[in-house]
């Protein structure tokens, strides 16, 4: 299969665990057969679920998959914290949790939900004077990033179990958050509250903005068909639309603005009346603007 062979769109991958999503990038490359492969958020190699992967001109997608919200379901095992703050780090500390109620965890979690500042994990991607906060960590460095905004939607308890004789707990909780929060910080911060340590044992990805795992399908599915969702119907599910007449897809094709959007606030899909995905358009100086435009055709 080649390049001129494969349309533009969206493959919504169950991410196995181990495979870092650069791992599954190059897959899909090799399946698709084009270099023009990208994925919208990075999957820890521990965790699993939805990786939303951008296939050739869909790769321009990618940026406004990457602010939607997401939702995660993962395990917290309290009374120990890692380095890492996730099962793969070396233990640092903690105190025995056999104390610790269920009404505490319960309140303890309440704080975390909402407008929270929340300080990342130190072994994040986030870049520190040009270098992965991750890689000075690992050489040793100790690293202080910054707390900031993210919003907790939704942060409920499912189960709570005694391990280790019952010296430990560990929580299963489901997360809906806004982009940029780290489940290992919130971990982290659940059992500091509690004062006994925590961090993350299991997590995984069940929806990026409205892509759920029901609609997932994993490397070996894959490997079978690879299931492209159309440029059209990603831009119909990820953006308000807008229907245009001829002229206004003219316009809008070669880069022309027209008249506002009903939608003031966010970006729009634009549609030709064949149904075809024209551009986005947002809203500037009284007229709706290009942000992107695509070419016609359904191939590369």
């Amino acid at each position: 299969m080649n390049s001129g062979q494969v349309h533009s769109g969206l493959i919504i991958v169950d991410k196995p665990q181990g495979w870092t999503s650069h791992d599954v990038v190059g897959r899909l490359r090799r399946l698709a057969g084009t270099r023009k492969v990208g994925h919208a958020g990075t999957l820890d190699p521990m965790a699993t679920g939805v990786l939303v992967i951008g296939v050739n001109r869909a790769t321009r997608l990618l940026t406004f998959i990457v602010g939607t919200s997401k939702t995660y379901t993962a395990t917290i095992r309290l009374g120990q914290s890692t380095v890492t703050d996730d099962a793969e780090g070396e233990v640092t500390g903690g105190s025995i949790a056999a104390a610790v109620t269920e009404a505490e965890i319960r309140t303890a979690v309440a704080a975390l939900t909402g407008e929270i500042q929340q300080v990342p994990s130190s072994v994040s991607a986030i870049k520190v004077k040009g270098e992965r906060s991750y890689a000075r960590v690992r050489s040793g460095e100790d690293v202080d990033l910054p707390a900031r905004p993210v919003t907790i939607h939704r942060f409920d308890i499912s189960a709570i179990r005694r391990v280790s004789s019952g010296r430990l707990q560990d929580v299963d909780v489901t997360v809906e958050c806004s982009s940029g929060t780290y489940i290992r910080a919130l971990a982290r911060d659940l059992g500091g509250a509690l004062g006994v340590g925590g961090h993350l044992t299991a997590l995984r990805r069940t929806r990026v903005g409205p892509y759920s795992i029901a609609s997932a399908r994993t490397l070996d599915q894959l490997a079978e068909d690879l299931g492209i969702l159309s440029l059209d119907d990603a831009g119909r599910a990820l953006f308000p639309v807008r229907e245009l007449s001829d002229a206004e897809a003219a316009d809008v094709s070669h880069g022309r603005k027209i008249t506002p959007n009903a939608e003031p606030d966010a970006p729009v899909a634009a549609f030709a009346p064949d149904g075809t995905l024209v551009a986005l358009l947002e809203n500037r100086g009284g007229a709706a603007r290009t942000v992107l435009v695509f070419a016609p055709g359904g191939k590369e």
